[in-house]
């Protein structure tokens, strides 16, 4: 059997880490004196993590008030359909959908939890609507999100 490689980071690396999930505008230059390098092992370094899928993306978070996205929505899911075509056409259908940011299969009473973001009430109704239109459910329930605590990309690197 072959062995699944691994991706190793070390002490600077996650420091790069670091100073990218917090602003990946941030030049290498400005990383590599952060992290106590030259630019051109620093950057080597990100080109590493970039090509192991370490670093996925950079990206620029919006204010999603100020793009008309401030509702917060939270949609648990319940199916009597258990199996690979159903749970397929469930993350196809529920993926090409703008609002829905985030989705996840639960253990637990819930089969799936939704986060979505909608401008309002009606507009969380048309989300709605689009849901139960695509495929078949036994259950939805949605929660309001009432005030953001804490909210963070960075992981704990």
């Amino acid at each position: 059997m072959k062995k699944k490689e691994k991706n190793t980071i070390d002490k600077v690396d996650r420091k790069i880490l670091y100073y990218l999930q917090r602003d990946a505008s941030m030049t290498i230059k400005e990383i590599a004196e952060q992290v106590h390098l030259s630019p051109t092992p620093c950057w080597k370094r990100i080109q590493r993590m970039e090509q192991q899928g370490i670093i996925r993306a950079r990206v620029a978070l919006l204010d999603p008030v100020k793009v008309d996205a401030g509702v917060t929505v939270f949609i648990a899911v319940m199916t009597d359909q258990h199996n690979t075509a159903w749970s397929e056409k469930f993350a196809f259908e529920m993926s090409s959908i703008p609002e829905i940011m985030e989705i996840y299969r639960m253990s637990g009473e819930v089969d799936y939890l939704l986060r979505a973001v909608v401008s309002d009430i009606p507009a969380f109704d048309d989300l709605y609507k689009k849901i139960i239109d695509r495929i078949a459910l036994s259950d939805v329930t949605s929660t309001f999100a009432m005030e953001q605590i804490k909210y963070t990309t960075a992981l704990p690197v």
